[in-house]
């Protein structure tokens, strides 16, 4: 890997930094923001994902980069700031998870004709990546109930605690075939490297 001496980090790989400024958002942040994680680590495998979020106030862009070093996976993500009342900010985050706290590793594909697999009848329609790790966890707490629809005294609440885990989804049709390929490739380098 290549030194930055302005910054004092080393410079992604081309193909990794090529793919970031595909996608055209925020380019300069992202890179930086992978760079400063990496520091001077190999890189393994990487994947870039790039994607758009609705809500009430509109549509915002989201981009993902999740990258594979011999000792553990950062997972990288920028949104727009909408709420920012003057606009024009960004949020940058990354994460770093020691491969040996890395759990399961599901690679899912949902196919079309699966009787007819293995021919041009046979279509992945659809690949999904999901990554669980033990380094933060969600709790969900709703209010409890009884299951009498006319009782009104107070059961508490109830809740349930989940793992943090991330899906990537992902279609021909939406990404591109080329986008899937390199979905089914990371998510396999991944798989061989948890133990």
């Amino acid at each position: 890997m290549k030194h930055d001496s302005l910054t004092g980090r080393g410079a992604l790989p081309a193909a990794l930094t090529a793919e970031i400024n595909d996608c055209g958002f925020f380019p300069q942040l992202v890179v930086d923001s992978v760079a400063l994680a990496i520091g001077d680590e190999p890189i393994d495998a990487h994947l870039v994902h790039h994607e758009a979020t609705f809500a009430h106030e509109g549509i915002g862009r989201h981009l993902s980069v999740l990258v594979v070093t011999p000792t553990r996976l950062l997972v990288s993500h920028t949104d727009e700031h909408a709420d920012d009342p003057k606009g024009g900010t960004a949020i940058s985050s990354t994460e770093s998870v020691p491969l040996r706290l890395l759990g399961a590793v599901a690679l899912s594909r949902v196919v079309a004709n699966p009787e007819r697999f293995g021919t041009k009848a046979a279509e992945v329609v659809e690949t999904w990546l999901t990554l669980s790790w033990n380094a933060m966890r969600k709790i969900d707490i709703e209010p409890a109930t009884c299951g009498d629809p006319t009782c009104e005294a107070d059961h508490g609440f109830s809740g349930t605690v989940m793992g943090e885990d991330m899906v990537i989804r992902m279609s021909p049709a939406a990404d591109g075939a080329d986008q899937v390929a390199r979905l089914v490739r990371f998510g396999t380098a991944l798989q061989q490297r948890v133990h």
